[in-house]
């Protein structure tokens, strides 16, 4: 499939977008869960749209990113979904982090 690099950018982005939308409405799902079993989660999303636009040169604050993807500022969402880690999960995450 030979596609343009604009085509291929739009459809990355759609991808991006709906990825963001699933995990907004997936609040269920804590973010020490994806770390463990994907090796990233929403504060990851968020760290690198900060990074691109960092990159870009566009003026992006760390809370400001977190809020695009969380759909809430982050401390909103922590108080509302947020669920305390067990330290199985702790432990799992922290092996899981030495091998990134």
């Amino acid at each position: 499939m030979a596609i343009d690099k604009a085509t291929r950018t739009e459809l990355e982005a759609a991808v991006f977008r709906r990825l963001v939308s699933h995990l907004q409405r997936r609040t269920d799902v804590q973010n020490i869960d994806m770390m463990n079993l994907a090796g990233f989660c929403r504060n990851c999303l968020s760290n690198w749209m900060k990074d691109a636009a960092d990159a870009a040169g566009v003026a992006m604050s760390k809370d400001e990113s977190r809020e695009a993807i969380y759909g809430m500022p982050y401390e909103e969402w922590k108080a509302k979904y947020q669920a305390e880690a067990s330290p199985e999960q702790i432990a799992e995450m922290r092996k899981n982090v030495a091998s990134h």
